[in-house]
């Protein structure tokens, strides 16, 4: 099976390191030159991607979502007619709406993806060939795609490491991710701004760097995944600064009766969401 890799940061690397030590072939490019050749040379990729791109039964592209739509467009022509396209972006309908078109106009198969999975650190010296174990992977296809195309993804991300595919639309992933992880990243940035974070050492636990975790972000890549998905996004942080503002009002006004129903309340909505996931 040939592989092609658009981006060879930490997901893209992930994938090209995931791929090569499941035995495929892998062709990777990277917008910095350097890091290609680095990862040609470190054997993680075979060879450079835009020299056999027309070779590949898969592409998947792990860059941003402007970037990802001018590279579909820009080689619409050159993908092989059997190609199947997946991106990896941490938004969908930026992405899914002209490249659907793209795919459709030029004969190749063009499929969303996200990756859940990752770490707070970036680049292709922090990717693992090991990234994806257990892990889940969204896929937004085009209306009524066929299941074979998407059983045949199912069986390459199996290669990767994924355990487990979930299917959805644009619009339904871009509103869960928004709190699954957009907000996520927003509450832990704003957290981390008050004025003990600076003396914190030594009265830390667990708690916090669980909460502090994602803090530590690519703040040029979040900042435009959040401005793709603003309203979305912004529900959630409303939804959230109006529970705080409960918790705050409770607390200001002695109301420990409120207080308490609204931990509970939390508590158990916890209890519901795990009794669910499992």
């Amino acid at each position: 099976m040939n592989i092609g890799i658009v981006g060879l940061g930490l997901i893209g690397g992930s994938l090209a390191k995931a791929f090569k030590y499941a035995d495929q072939t892998v062709y990777g490019m990277d917008k910095n030159p350097l890091t290609t050749e680095i990862a040609k040379m470190s054997e993680i990729i075979d060879d450079n991607l835009l020299n056999n791109l027309n070779k590949c039964d898969f592409v998947f592209i792990a860059v941003d979502a402007n970037s990802t739509v001018e590279f579909v467009k820009e080689h619409a022509k050159d993908f092989n007619k059997n190609c199947i396209v997946i991106d990896c972006c941490g938004v969908k309908e930026a992405v899914c709406e002209p490249c659907f078109k793209v795919a459709k106009e030029n004969g190749f198969c063009f499929i969303g993806g996200h990756p859940m999975a990752g770490t707070q650190f970036s680049g292709l010296k922090n990717s693992k060939h090991d990234m994806f174990v257990g892990a889940n992977m969204v896929l937004v296809p085009k209306k009524d795609e066929d299941l074979l195309i998407l059983q045949k993804v199912k069986d390459l991300l199996k290669k990767a490491g994924f355990s487990s595919v979930s299917i959805t639309t644009a619009e339904k992933h871009d509103e869960i991710i928004a709190f699954t992880s957009q907000l996520a990243h927003v509450v832990s940035n704003a957290y981390v701004k008050s004025p003990n974070a600076k003396v914190h050492k030594g009265f830390s636990a667990g708690s916090y760097k669980d909460l502090t975790r994602v803090a530590w972000l690519n703040e040029e890549m979040w900042a435009t995944l959040f401005m793709q998905n603003k309203e979305n996004i912004s529900f959630e942080i409303e939804n959230i600064i109006k529970e705080l503002t409960k918790y705050n009002d409770a607390i200001k006004n002695n109301d420990y009766d409120t207080l308490k129903s609204l931990l509970k309340e939390g508590r158990e909505c916890k209890e519901r969401c795990d009794k669910h996931d499992d």
